[in-house]
């Protein structure tokens, strides 16, 4: 089966980490993002994806040279122009050649989805397009969408106010469309899928959606990327492609170098990393080669590779350092981004 996934967006949320990598490319719990989504898509079928680049294409391009990535074969859609989401999908699965029911999933959506029950799902209905949906407290920030009994879509509300909403399922991330979803999208043309292709299909009655309540997460913020890490460190979420041993709730990953008086609490600290004597790291992210020096304290942030933390230098929550930048001793940041 053939899937679509968009991963075009600038995650401008998450700079400096982004100025440089696409968001999709930072690593979760030491392997990119991009792949722990392949990984689960590969679990339900998916043989072969194209990814609907737009922002700094050549970085995915980079690091699957092959073509194939999970076990999914690879290919590439570069956008010309920002095509919005329906626009993307249209233009990248044009360069698929979808011909048949295939799936679009957003590559910065972290899920534990059941996509081969969306699919059968899809088809049990006859559906035109189906759209997974997850339950959440506060749905004035999405796409909320209200069912019938039998999972027909009855209209489409992009990001009502709370007290308007009329209910709490939002929209996933994650659909099953039919070819013919496509030649609702004009070729080359900036659409969003939202506010024009959904509210069409249901138009015509031709909209489905299926709830579920597996994990679910938008990576978008630093606050979002450490919860990601914090949900596997701390139990809720054990994704069945990730095998790793905690280190007193910690991940320690290969070449990492910790000082005997430093102390790690659930965090993540990455390849070649290296944290002296005296320092203390507290609900963080480093990743690899980030270098925190001696007394330095890390605490509910994130380093970015080849980045430093000077001596004695404080970095609080939620502080994010770019890639490669040094942060002087004794210095204090709280909710800083260093390196923009």
């Amino acid at each position: 089966m053939q899937a679509v996934i968009l991963v075009g967006g600038e995650g401008t949320r998450l700079r400096p980490l982004t100025s440089s990598t696409p968001k999709q490319m930072l690593p979760i719990m030491g392997i990119p993002m991009l792949e722990g989504v392949l990984l689960q898509l590969a679990r339900h079928g998916i043989d072969e994806a194209i990814l609907s680049l737009g922002y700094l294409p050549d970085r995915f391009i980079e690091a699957y040279p092959n073509g194939e990535c999970a076990g999914v074969k690879l290919r590439y859609a570069v956008e010309p122009e920002p095509l919005d989401t329906a626009g993307a999908v249209r233009f990248a699965a044009q360069e698929l050649g979808a011909e048949e029911t295939f799936v679009v999933v957003n590559g910065d959506v972290l899920t534990d989805l059941d996509v081969s029950a969306l699919v059968a799902f899809h088809r049990e209905r006859g559906a035109e397009g189906t759209i997974a949906l997850h339950p959440v407290d506060d749905p004035s920030r999405f796409g909320v969408v209200p069912t019938d009994a039998n999972g027909r879509v009855i209209a489409f509300v992009e990001k009502p106010p709370i007290e308007e909403a009329p209910t709490n399922l939002i929209n996933a991330g994650t659909y099953v469309f039919e070819p013919s979803v496509l030649e609702r999208i004009g070729l080359g043309e900036r659409i969003s899928i939202e506010r024009v292709t959904f509210p069409a299909l249901v138009a015509d009655g031709s909209l489905y959606a299926m709830a579920d309540e597996s994990y679910w997460l938008d990576t978008g913020t630093p606050e979002a990327y450490l919860q990601a890490h914090y949900d596997i460190l701390e139990g809720r979420r054990s994704p069945s492609f990730l095998n790793v041993n905690l280190e007193n709730g910690s991940l320690i990953l290969k070449g990492a170098e910790l000082d005997p008086h430093a102390s790690i609490h659930t965090s993540v600290i990455g390849q070649g990393a290296r944290v002296e004597e005296g320092a203390v790291i507290e609900r963080s992210v480093l990743l690899e080669g980030a270098h925190i020096k001696r007394g330095a304290r890390v605490e509910g942030s994130i380093v970015g590779a080849n980045a430093s933390v000077g001596v004695n230098s404080v970095l609080g929550p939620t502080s994010v350092v770019g890639f490669g930048v040094a942060v002087e001793d004794g210095v204090e940041l709280h909710d800083a981004r260093v390196g923009e």
